[in-house]
Parts: C-alpha cells; structure tokens; sequence
C-alpha cells in the first residue's frame, strides 16, 4: 500500500499527519512546541515544492508514506488517482494507494499562521498561530490517520480517496 496525505500547502497538517502515520509522535496526548516544529517538513516547504510528492518513510507495515501539497488545485488528486489506476491496468503497479485529505482538519488560526510563515514569510507572526493550530487539531489529525489507515485494509478498490469531511 502507499499512502499519500494532501492539503492546500502540504507542510502542516500533512506532515503531522506522515509523522503520526509514522510513529513520530505521541499519540496520548497533545504535542508540545518543539514536538510540532521537529515534524519532518511542518513548515518548511515553500510554494516550490507543491505538487511534488514528498517522501516522509516506511511505516511498520512497510508502506511507503507521502504527503502533497495541491493548493486549491482540484485537478492534483484525480491526476494521480487516474495516473495509478493507469499503471495498475498495465501491471505495472500491484500495491494500493490510499490518497488522504488532511484539510478538514485544518483550524482557522492555522490557516492564519501559514499564511503569515509561508505566503508572506511572516514567520515571527505565523509560527506562533500554527503551533496553536496544531495543539488544536492534533487530536483529529491522528484519528484521520488511524481511519485513513484502517480505510487502507478495509476498502477494496486499488486506488481510494478519502475526503474526511468528517473532520470540519
């Protein structure tokens, strides 16, 4: 199976959500400052980086994690839905792909915050509001993750898209 978490800019709720995937953070509770920031990739990436897959790791399974950053581009996730289900049919790709929005999950003060730190590299004003928004969300984000991953064993279609809209 291959994972592949997506939001608008790919760097905040996308790359806890790989992290939790991943078991690189606690699950028990809320996550602290230095938890947030020492996410692989939370708040790093630029507009540079959007549509690419970022790699983040295997998870104990040994499933390949990804996250994407597709800003309000509606084309990205059916592109790679349509790519897969294209190389399935040729027999050249017999894994699963589960494709993650972590949007929902996205409070406003985060949404502030990385407009702040990444559109207009206000970092002084947006760090602080998206490790508020992060405290917020992180609950939710983990449970995404654990219904993005039991979706993953469940589901039989070779390629699924999970919306989430659950989690507004």
């Amino acid at each position: 199976m291959i994972y592949i978490y997506n939001d608008y800019g790919g760097t905040h709720t996308t790359s806890l959500a790989a992290a939790y995937h991943l078991n690189k953070l606690p699950l028990n509770r809320k996550l602290t400052k230095e938890e947030i920031l020492h996410a692989p990739y939370f708040n790093q990436l630029t507009k540079h980086d959007l549509g690419k897959l970022i790699y983040h790791g295997i998870d104990e399974e040994g499933n390949p994690v990804y996250t994407i950053g597709r800003r309000n581009n509606k084309f990205v996730v059916p592109a790679i839905q349509e790519f897969a289900t294209i190389l399935q049919e040729k027999d050249q790709l017999d894994e699963k792909i589960v494709i993650s929005n972590t949007s929902p999950t996205v409070p406003f003060i985060m949404s502030v915050g990385g407009f702040l730190a990444r559109g207009l590299h206000i970092n002084f004003l947006g760090e602080p509001l998206l490790i508020a928004g992060a405290k917020q969300c992180c609950g939710k984000i983990n449970r995404l993750v654990e219904e993005t991953k039991k979706a993953g064993h469940a589901m039989t279609t070779q390629v699924i898209v999970l919306e989430n809209k659950k989690f507004h």
